[in-house]
């Protein structure tokens, strides 16, 4: 029954950020792809911190950028994750983005749940004077006993 209730939330909260998220990317070019490995994760009730090592893939070019990172989530989080990988789409207002443009901190909403093997999704923006936005959603897969919903910050350096 919680797995109802929690995929209900998530699919409701991803329609109503999903469609503001996609109308500012249409304004934006695609520049590339943040793929994130992130830490084991413990949550506490009302929040967790995971610390993340992030690689930029830009469509311009094959360099690729490293990035440091942690995400914090305040809201319901109750569990242990055994770490995972997040996947974004990254937007920019120009098509070449340099590397640590993607420095700085994205908030937003995100979401996951697991029983063994899990998934989970986040809408962020933020980055260089809030001009990068990650989206429209992270994909994440996790491996743990988890439930988390709530608000989100990532920061990259």
């Amino acid at each position: 029954m919680w797995k109802l209730c929690f995929a209900t939330i998530l699919c409701a909260t991803t329609v109503a950020l999903t469609a503001p998220a996609s109308a500012r990317a249409q304004q934006q070019a695609r520049v590339g792809g943040l793929t994130c490995h992130a830490a084991p994760r413990v949550g506490l009730i009302v929040g967790s911190v995971q610390h993340l090592q992030c690689v930029f893939t830009p469509n311009a070019n094959a360099r690729r950028c490293n990035y440091n990172g942690t995400i914090g989530r305040v809201g319901l989080d109750v569990g242990i994750t055994g770490g995972g990988r997040l996947l974004w789409a990254v937007f920019a207002p120009t098509s070449h983005v340099a590397c640590g443009s993607l420095r700085g901190s994205y908030a937003g909403v995100s979401g996951s749940a697991s029983i063994g093997v899990g998934l989970g999704a986040n809408v962020l923006v933020g980055g260089s004077h809030r001009t990068i936005s990650l989206q429209p959603l992270s994909v994440e897969g996790q491996i743990g006993v988890n439930l988390a919903l709530g608000v989100s910050k990532l920061t990259l350096r």
